[in-house]
């Protein structure tokens, strides 16, 4: 009878879809939409798990009756997952989200990207207690953002971007619900509306905050002293707005590593000290922002900078890079300011642009960078390699470290014998167990050399978060027992993807993240070394065209890569049709450009230089908005490495599942 109700939900749900929307999948006939395979519906035994109608060229509007799905939701605990995935990227969808929505209750991710939809964001949607994702950016949303989305107190993702939304950010008081309120979010991502007011100080209580984004709106006002409470984010955008005051303070912000606070009217101020306290920065873009004075050498010693833009501002003297700059900055762009003079050094390889200084003024143009662009520690041991032991009173330890009464008896002529025989006795079996000791500890010393060679994890421990590992750079070590309770025990419903390697599954994390959890077959260590090698690699990168490394488990002979969760799958999905995605071609440009630029960050900025040396379609993965990151590190190589010598780049691993018509090219290496 279950399976009766459930059929029937589904059939009337995805019904519901098809009779007020037109250019519905052609395929969406018959009474079942598992067993006759309807496009942009993913099952799991038979159970719906996915609706996916990402680029179908939908049209019409949502139906006020939409809360038809809520009795599918219901079955969740039981036999399913639910989630109304992506509507996203068919313009003609158009209207309101009708405030129905809000019954939607077991509903964890919403995502509406790129559509036409239109009018107020409903309140309704705070309601959704299990929302973990809410995308609905780059639509025609009008009016205030709902305070009532405070509610959603698992919130791990939320994206507004690109809407026409209006109004200050709302922040919670005694009776009303706020955004500060999101104590598990790490992504706000607000760009490119049109909201007022000040960015508000209780923002600085959303501590979990990774990535905040309030550039190109019309905020006013001075930015909160208490920014930098937000030590954990990593890339912050404040530009293009109408911001006042002094420039804020972000010493502390220890992980930033994209920053952009330019075009704003903050008072004039002299090149901040504090910029060269964000060891993690990578990108600094401050264009007319009232910097003057000269820039101190010591910044450009910060290891990770790679890219500095600080076109129209007043800064002046002589510029001094040093010569212990990183080794991976590329550009300097300093173009309409006062610089009077430029002290090269040998080997400056650097991109430089210096247009509209007095420095190109006085060298009448001809310098190469006046051109107008765009922009042995001691140890003692005992002989016996063992530890005294504590003895009690009238006891002494011996020479193989045991406790033993001390002789007091007189010595008789007659006893001489016994003593001599006595005392060389003892010796031979101090001197045996001295032998047996030294022979057990060069066994032992075999044998974890030997695992060494056999284990590429072997002298890693588990029980530190760094993983004691060489370079690891902030991957989590997560027991066995973590990543079975955040997967559902590994359940079938999270299964997302199998693989040569292993199986996918998707997993959230306590503080509400969505991870992908890459699982290597049972108790196998085969490709240890490929996961090996892809823990040391990603840890170590970050570009945004680049999947990111959450962490890792090897215990229980399991090998477990936990990464970001990437919501739109692989590219060989959407190009198969599979995700429900369809591509134009402006978008496969971009999806093109964004891997360029990924494998371009591995090649010239990554320290050592990485080849992957296994890109094809199923190892590029489609975030939320489409954009391309580089995944799937395991037959990559540093160039460089001491260890490997000479290492080649060709190409490595199955390029049958870019080509399946052709057997030829199956398993070529």
């Amino acid at each position: 009878m279950l399976e009766i109700h459930f059929v029937y939900d589904v059939v009337f749900a995805l019904n519901s879809l098809k009779y007020v929307l037109d250019n519905t999948p052609p395929n969406w006939i018959g009474s079942d939409p598992c067993g006759s395979g309807w496009e942009g519906v993913r099952c799991t035994n038979f159970r719906v798990t996915t609706i996916t109608l990402t680029s179908m060229g939908l049209t019409g509007m949502l139906p006020g009756d939409i809360e038809s799905l809520s009795e599918l939701q219901t079955l969740k605990n039981l036999t399913i997952s639910f989630y109304l995935r992506d509507l996203s990227y068919n313009k003609g969808l158009t209207g309101p989200i009708p405030a129905s929505i809000g019954n939607l209750k077991k509903l964890t991710n919403l995502i509406l990207i790129g559509s036409g939809f239109s009018g107020p964001i409903p309140g309704t949607i705070g309601s959704l207690q299990q929302l973990v994702m809410l995308s609905l950016n780059s639509n025609g949303f009008s009016g205030p953002i709902p305070p009532q989305l405070g509610n959603l107190s698992n919130l791990y993702w939320l994206d507004l971007a690109d809407n026409k939304l209006s109004g200050a950010i709302p922040v919670s008081d005694a009776t009303t619900p706020g955004l500060d309120m999101l104590t598990n979010a790490k992504h706000l991502l607000f760009e490119n509306n049109s909201l007022s007011g000040s960015i508000p100080s209780t923002l600085g209580l959303v501590q979990t905050l990774e990535v905040l984004r309030l550039d190109r709106n019309s905020l006013t006002g001075p930015v909160p002293s208490n920014l930098n409470s937000l030590v954990n984010v990593n890339e912050l955008f404040l530009s293009n707005n109408q911001l006042t005051g002094s420039l804020p303070n972000l010493t502390g912000m220890s992980v930033l590593n994209y920053m952009d606070m330019s075009n704003n009217t903050f008072d004039e101020s002299d090149f901040p000290t504090w910029f060269s306290t964000l060891q993690s920065l990578t990108t600094l873009v401050m264009e007319s922002t009232g910097l003057q004075g000269q820039i101190p050498v010591s910044f450009f010693t910060l290891p990770q900078l790679q890219t500095l833009v600080l076109r129209n501002n007043q800064l002046n003297g002589t510029l001094d890079v040093g010569s212990s700059y990183s080794d991976q900055l590329k550009l300097i762009d300093l173009q309409n300011n006062f610089i009077v003079d430029f002290t090269q050094r040998p080997g400056f390889k650097i991109k430089l642009i210096l247009a509209g200084n007095p420095f190109c003024q006085e060298t009448e143009g001809t310098s190469p960078y006046c051109g107008l662009q765009e922009t042995n520690s001691t140890y003692s041991s005992l002989e016996n390699h063992c530890i005294p032991a504590t003895c009690i009173a009238h006891q002494l330890s011996s020479p193989n470290c045991r406790c033993a009464h001390a002789y007091v008896g007189t010595h008789k002529s007659s006893s001489t014998a016994i003593i001599i025989g006595s005392a060389v006795g003892g010796s031979v079996l101090v001197l045996l167990a001295l032998l047996a000791g030294i022979y057990v500890f060069r066994q032992k010393r075999k044998a974890e050399t030997a695992d060494k060679q056999n284990n590429p994890f072997a002298s890693w421990d588990p029980n530190k978060n760094s993983g004691d590992v060489p370079q690891l750079r902030g991957a989590r070590s997560f027991s066995f027992a973590e990543l079975k309770k955040y997967t559902n025990n590994f359940s079938e419903t999270n299964d997302i993807g199998t693989g040569g390697y292993g199986k996918v599954y998707r997993g959230i994390l306590p503080n509400g993240q969505l991870v992908a959890v890459k699982r290597a077959q049972s108790r196998s260590m085969q490709g240890g070394h490929e996961f090996k090698t892809e823990i040391e690699l990603l840890s170590r990168v970050h570009h945004k065209n680049v999947v990111s490394l959450v962490g890792f488990c090897f215990e229980q002979g399991e090998q477990m890569l936990v990464y970001e969760y990437i919501p739109n799958g692989t590219l060989k999905e959407s190009l198969s049709g599979k995700s429900g995605i369809k591509l134009d071609w402006m978008r496969r440009l971009r999806i093109a450009l964004g891997t360029a630029r990924g494998l371009q960050y591995l090649h010239e900025l990554a320290n050592p230089p990485i080849i992957h040396r296994d890109i094809k379609s199923n190892n590029i993965l489609l975030d939320d908005r489409l954009n391309a990151k580089v995944a799937d590190f395991g037959l990559s190589k540093l160039l460089g490495d001491p260890e490997k010598g000479h290492v080649t780049t060709q190409v490595k691993g199955t390029m049958v599942s870019n080509f399946p018509h052709n057997p030829d090219l199956k398993n070529q290496q």
